[in-house]
C-alpha cells in the first residue's frame, strides 16, 4: 500500500509538473503573439525604411524612426542577417529581453520576423543619443553639471539592474555614448542591452572568440583575451564617465597627434594634483567641485587594469549618492599610451570562467565596506 501510495503521489506530482510546463508554454506563446509586429506595419511606419527616417547604423544593423497608425513613435532596428539563430530561438530571446523593465533602459516593444527580416521595435527616445550632445556640439550647452551628474547616476542604475537585479544577468559589452539615449527630461536610457544574447552570443561564458564592442571602450582582458564579466562593463562605464566630464570623445585621441589618450590625460592631471582641469571648459563655474572630483576618481577606478581593482556598480551608486563615502586612490589606468600595446589578433589562451574572489573596498567614515564581485 505504501508503494502504491508513493507511486500515486509521484504520478500526481509529475502531472502537476507537466501542467505547469504546459501553462508556461502557453504563457510564452501569448507573450510572443503580443510582441509580434507584421512587416507591413513596420514598412508603413518607416515609409519602407526610408533614408529620411534613418536614425543611424550600428554594429548589428540600421535604425529607423517610425510612427504607428495610432501615432506612437517607435525606433526600428533592422538587424543584419549574420545571426545564425533559428526563428524560435530568436523569439525566445526577444521575449526574455522584453521582460527587462527599468527607467534607465530603452524599452523593447516587440519584434518582426518575416522571411529573412529580423527586426526589433523599441520605444522612441526623443533626444536621441548622448554623443549628439557631448562632443563639441551646439547642444553641449544643454549639458550643465547637474544634467551630467544625473546622466552618470542614471547609467549606473541601469547597469546595476542589468548586472544584479534583472531576471537575466546581462553584460552589455558595448557601452558608449551612442548607446545612451536621452529622453525629453535628459534622463539616460541604455540601448542595445541584450543584443548579444539575441544574436546568440553566450552571455554566461567567461571567454569568447567573438569580440563585440568598440575599441577604446573595451576592457583590456576582453580586447586581448576575449574574457568578459560585469567588470568589463564597469571599464566601459569608466571611459564614458571620463567623456561626460571632459566633453571629449575618447577615440578622438587616436585620430590626432595628441601624445595622450583620455585615460592617461585624466591620470596625469590627477597625479599632478590638478584634476579639475580635466572638466569640460564649457561648464565654467557651474559645477560642484566635490561631485566632479568624486566622478573623476570613480572614472579612474573603473579603468584600472586588473578587473578586481574596479568597483561594482552597487559601490559606485553608493559613492554617487552618499557624500560621507570615501574612495580608494586609483592606480595608473590600463592602456595608458606610453606603455600600451595593441595586439593584431585576440589571444585566446586564457582559461574561461576564471573569476576572482578578490573584492573592491570602499569606506564610509573610515569604516571599510567590502563589495564582493556579484554572484
Amino acid at each position: 500500500m505504501l508503494v502504491v501510495g508513493f507511486y500515486l503521489r509521484r504520478r500526481a506530482r509529475t502531472a502537476i509538473q507537466y501542467q505547469i510546463a504546459a501553462n508556461d508554454v502557453t504563457t510564452v506563446e501569448k507573450l510572443v503573439d503580443s510582441l509580434q509586429f507584421d512587416l507591413a506595419t513596420i514598412e508603413a511606419a518607416t515609409k519602407k525604411f526610408s533614408e529620411d527616417n534613418k536614425l543611424g547604423t550600428g554594429g548589428f544593423g540600421e535604425v529607423y524612426k517610425g510612427v504607428l497608425l495610432d501615432g506612437q513613435e517607435i525606433a526600428v532596428k533592422r538587424l543584419s542577417r549574420r545571426s545564425g539563430q533559428g526563428n524560435e530561438e530568436f523569439k525566445n530571446e526577444v521575449v526574455l529581453v522584453a521582460k527587462l523593465q527599468h527607467r534607465n533602459l530603452v524599452r523593447l516593444l516587440g519584434f518582426c520576423l518575416e522571411g529573412e527580416e529580423k527586426i526589433l521595435v523599441y520605444e522612441y527616445v526623443a533626444n536621441k543619443s548622448l554623443d549628439n550632445f557631448l562632443y563639441g556640439s551646439e547642444k553641449q550647452k544643454l549639458l550643465d553639471w547637474a544634467t551630467r551628474y544625473k546622466i552618470i547616476g542614471g547609467i549606473a542604475r541601469g547597469l546595476l539592474y542589468l548586472h544584479e537585479d534583472s531576471q537575466l544577468r546581462i553584460i552589455h559589452r558595448d557601452l558608449k555614448a551612442s548607446n545612451i539615449l536621452l529622453d525629453m527630461d535628459m534622463n539616460p536610457k541604455i540601448a542595445d542591452f541584450g543584443i548579444s544574447k539575441i544574436f546568440e552570443v553566450d552571455q554566461t561564458q567567461g571567454n569568447t572568440s567573438r569580440i563585440i564592442g568598440t575599441y577604446g571602450y573595451m576592457a583590456p582582458e576582453y580586447a586581448i583575451y576575449g574574457r568578459f564579466s560585469v567588470k568589463s562593463d564597469v571599464y566601459g562605464f569608466g571611459v564614458l564617465v571620463l567623456e561626460i566630464l571632459s566633453g571629449k570623445n575618447n577615440n578622438s585621441f587616436y585620430q590626432t597627434d595628441n601624445p595622450e589618450d583620455l585615460r592617461s590625460y585624466a591620470w596625469r592631471l590627477w597625479k599632478d594634483g590638478t584634476p579639475l582641469e580635466f572638466l569640460d571648459p564649457s561648464l565654467r563655474d557651474s559645477y560642484s567641485s566635490n561631485e566632479v572630483m568624486r566622478c573623476i576618481q570613480i572614472g579612474l577606478l573603473c579603468v584600472q587594469e586588473n578587473p578586481t581593482d574596479r568597483p561594482t556598480m552597487a559601490s559606485i551608486l553608493l559613492v554617487l549618492n552618499s557624500y560621507s563615502a570615501t574612495l580608494l586612490s586609483p592606480h595608473e589606468p590600463a592602456f595608458v599610451l606610453h606603455r600600451r600595446t595593441e595586439p593584431k589578433t585576440p589571444i585566446k589562451e586564457q582559461e574561461p570562467n576564471q573569476s576572482s574572489s578578490n573584492s573592491m573596498q570602499w569606506s564610509i567614515n573610515g569604516e571599510p565596506i567590502t563589495e564582493l564581485v556579484p554572484r
